[in-house]
């Protein structure tokens, strides 16, 4: 079976998985499955707790994984500042982990931030290998200020965070974009 990716500007790129999964724009109705992706992994300390106004009035950020059934996995770009964009509750359903869809979701991720023109792209993970092999670099969370103050000062976790801030700037964006169309030309 394959994955095809109908993101915004994505190409008709396959990747072999057990079902047919589509990476799609989210959509209004998505929400409560969002909501519920998010919860389920808010007590592993994986993601912060969202609600699900806040999901609903968002939902234009999101995209998700969907099979023909339903949603498997999702991920938010936020606007932190003019410069800086977050990628946010990026979550694959226990079951359909291992498989790209991840990996997937965070390159289309990636290339719209790259599309919208922000100079710096940033993500508080709690396993950051995957950010890290698509070339973002591990920092000192008070490098990412507007995350910090934006976020942070009020979270339960703030002094004691347990996750890897990472960060990529406009020059990692740029690469980043060009090599991914290269390879799906």
């Amino acid at each position: 079976m394959t994955v095809t990716d109908h993101s915004p500007g994505a190409s008709d790129t396959e990747f072999v998985t057990s079902e047919d999964v589509v990476v799609r724009q989210a959509q209004f109705n998505d929400a409560e499955t969002l909501f519920r992706l998010i919860t389920d992994n808010v007590d592993s300390g994986h993601l912060l707790p969202r609600a699900l106004g806040e999901l609903q009035l968002h939902i234009p950020r999101f995209l998700v994984a969907a099979t023909p059934t339903r949603v498997v996995a999702c991920a938010e770009l936020g606007r932190l500042s003019p410069r800086v964009a977050e990628i946010r509750s990026l979550v694959v359903e226990q079951a359909y982990r291992g498989q790209g869809l991840g990996t997937r979701l965070l390159t289309r991720m990636i290339e719209t931030a790259g599309r919208q023109g922000y100079p710096r792209l940033c993500a508080f993970a709690h396993d950051p290998r995957a950010f890290i092999r698509l070339g973002f670099s591990i920092v000192p969370h008070r490098w990412i200020r507007d995350k910090i103050t934006t976020d942070c000062y009020g979270c339960v976790w703030f002094r004691r965070c347990e996750q890897y801030a990472v960060l990529l700037d406009r020059g990692g964006l740029t690469a980043l974009t060009g090599r991914h169309q290269a390879n799906t030309a």
